[in-house]
């Protein structure tokens, strides 16, 4: 199985079904089949080959939706990317996987297009979508709109090129050196992922998922791929500013599944829920950080008909653990057991395999092992390693762990100092970079801050020179710079900070 089968054999079984509302907008199974194929097409007229990555740096949107079918139907690998990304970092991403092609949202400035073609120069073509794509296009060969390729190209399946040790997808995730890293998962990856989530979470055909969660996040993105996978309808929102009006929509739409994080719980948490019909929901999902057992008893008391399902994953292996919501009395702690064909065990440092109580780095064995890094070959020999039989690599997860004597994991800390906040990998170092480019900064670290809503909050030491910094002029200038969940909540100016005999910034003196 290919991941595109999940699409297409969907509408070979349900047609008419509805599969995705999205703004405003209810389309079946069979329409988004033919769209993708459209656009499958079209990427191929324009130069998109078997291999290729493809680049979609859009909203939550019909058109992603679409993209990322069409793309795999190509024979590439799909990118999403947040549409909240700066220019570089984009630049970044693109150039980094070498992307031939690009579905951007029309409204990107005509400047910043060909100043990311330039720095792009695999980019052959770009696809715009929206209400300005045609005007935007202006006739140019290699820039078309989304609606003159659905207009314009057959609906017909393109021919099969793939085998399911092709690539599928690139998540790019912060790492530990500042630059984004891209985790590349193949078909079976995906496939074998998808296929143990739907499994432990019962999902049939009736189900209809809410997504709130962008589709660049790996938690958002299985949403959509799983859904057109047991044939449910997904309701796909741009986001979680307005909680009321999700609650409306769930209602609404008689929603059975809501995947969110703690951030989100914790907003609704805080409502008065009874106006809202959520009777409808079967289940909760929570995953990035773990949800404070305090969190847990009152999302139960609110949630009286829906079981909760508390989960840890990394974009590495997708997910990782699951705990059986039967569990969440005796065990409100835990994020739970190896999801259903996999294994998981703590190792020392010294590759020794802890029992139960002790701290160790959790390790993960299973197809859901994504493949490495994309271009990276250090990182992935540090991260994929060797397992048990010869051949296979298992994951060194980076996280520390303890098990407890029936086998539930506990999660501890991080080996490494990336902050998880809001449900976001973010890597200290990018935001180092940017307080750096502030005049009058001279020095600058990043450190996580434990917050039990956030996960982790940010916070930034500065020392600076010869200004008069504020720390609203800091935080100003982290927002025109950097995506909203890696702005710093915290900002403490220091005279200096502490340092190794190597002259390292030393965090551990920090807090």
């Amino acid at each position: 199985m290919l991941v595109h089968d999940f699409l297409r054999d969907s509408a070979q079984r349900l047609p008419d079904k509805v599969a995705l509302v999205c703004g405003g907008r209810r389309l079946t199974f069979a329409e988004l089949d033919a769209m993708s194929n459209r656009l499958a097409a079209a990427l191929r007229q324009g130069g998109v080959r078997r291999g290729d990555r493809v680049g979609i740096f859009l909203n939550n949107s019909v058109d992603a939706v679409v993209g990322i079918f069409a793309t795999l139907k190509a024979g590439a690998a799909f990118v999403v990317v947040n549409a909240t990304t700066k220019a570089d970092k984009l630049a970044y991403i693109l150039g980094n996987c070498a992307a031939a092609a690009l579905l951007a949202d029309a409204r990107i400035k005509s400047a910043d297009l060909d100043a990311l073609r330039t720095a792009v120069p695999s980019l052959a073509m770009v696809v715009l979508c929206g209400r300005r794509a045609a005007e935007a296009a202006g006739g140019e060969a290699s820039l078309v709109a989304f609606d003159a390729i659905q207009e314009s190209f057959p609906a017909e399946p393109l021919p099969r090129v793939n085998i399911d040790l092709d690539p599928a997808c690139l998540i790019y995730t912060s790492g530990s050196t500042g630059d984004p890293k891209g985790v590349l998962s193949d078909h079976s990856n995906v496939v074998f992922a998808s296929g143990s989530i739907i499994e432990y979470l019962q999902n049939v055909e009736n189900d209809v998922v809410i997504c709130v969660l962008p589709l660049s996040f790996d938690y958002g993105l299985y949403q959509l791929l799983m859904t057109f996978r047991f044939g449910g309808t997904l309701v796909l929102e741009a986001s979680f500013a307005y909680p009321a009006a999700i609650l409306k929509r769930i209602g609404e739409e008689r929603v059975t599944g809501f995947p969110g994080v703690p951030t989100m719980f914790a907003i609704l948490l805080n409502m008065d829920l009874s106006s809202f019909d959520l009777s409808s929901l079967r289940y909760l999902t929570n995953t990035a950080a773990a949800l404070p057992p305090s969190h847990i008893l009152q999302i139960r008391e609110r949630f009286p008909g829906a079981r909760l399902y508390s989960m840890y994953g990394l974009t590495e292996t997708k997910r990782t653990l699951w705990l059986p919501p039967e569990e969440l009395d005796r065990r409100p702690g835990s994020v739970g057991i190896a999801i259903p064909g996999t294994e998981v065990w703590i190792e020392d440092d010294a590759g020794q395999r802890l029992g139960p109580g002790a701290v160790g780095e959790l390790v993960v064995r299973g197809r859901h092992v994504m493949r490495g890094y994309w271009g990276a070959p250090e990182a992935t020999a540090e991260r994929y390693r060797p397992g048990p039989l010869p051949g296979e690599r298992v994951c060194h997860t980076g996280d520390l762990f303890r098990s407890d004597d029936d086998g539930f994991y506990y999660f501890v800390g991080r080996k490494d100092d990336i902050i998880k906040s809001r449900g976001e990998k973010v890597a200290p170092k990018e935001i180092e970079n940017v307080l750096h480019a502030l005049p009058g900064v001279v020095a600058a670290a990043v450190v996580g801050v434990p917050d039990p809503i956030m996960g982790e909050t940010i916070k930034a030491f500065v020392v600076v020179s010869g200004a008069a910094l504020t720390e609203t002029e800091v935080l100003a200038y982290c927002r025109r710079h950097l995506e909203d969940f890696m702005v710093p909540k915290l900002v403490e100016f220091r005279a200096e900070l502490p340092t190794t005999a190597s002259g390292k910034i030393r965090k551990t003196g920090l807090v």
